[in-house]
């Protein structure tokens, strides 16, 4: 049986022109008023406290950013996470990145693979898809940021 994919939390990426990596994007919201861009996105109002207010619009954001901070997760996260206290606990890496034309810090999870000791900051980075969890019908995708190659 395929498993159908959805996302973790929706309207926060997309997948433009089909799965392809280089079409991966964090989706933001840009107010039409000054210009703010929002991440998560904002649907109901613009969150400048300077701002009168415009219309706000999805924007993909930029692929690329640099590493502002890292650290690892090394515990079991409490409720409302969801996970399976049978199996071993796999330790994760959360990542700060500055995005490249927005020049705000979004949080995700490194790549699989990518840990503390493969991260600096500064380091180049770009948003790919992710995994969180698959059950029997579904495979819930989230964003996950890795190295640039070349940028070690």
């Amino acid at each position: 049986m395929e498993r159908t994919r959805r996302p973790v939390v929706h309207g926060w990426f997309t997948e433009v022109s089909g799965s392809a990596e280089e079409g991966f994007r964090l989706l933001g919201t840009r107010c039409g008023g000054c210009g703010a861009v929002f991440f998560p996105r904002e649907d109901a109002f613009c969150r400048n406290p300077g701002c009168a207010g415009g219309e706000l619009a999805e924007v993909p954001l930029s692929p690329r950013g640099r590493v502002w901070s890292y650290t690892d997760g090394r515990y079991r996260p409490p409720a409302p996470y969801v996970s399976d206290p049978d199996t071993p606990w796999e330790p994760y890496t959360l990542v700060a990145v500055e995005l490249e034309a927005e020049r705000m810090v979004v949080l995700g999870q490194a790549a699989p693979g990518v840990g503390v000791a493969d991260l600096a900051v500064g380091m180049e980075v770009e948003v790919v898809p992710g995994v969180l969890d698959e059950d029997a019908g579904t495979t819930w995708t989230t964003w996950h940021f890795r190295p640039v190659e070349g940028d070690a």
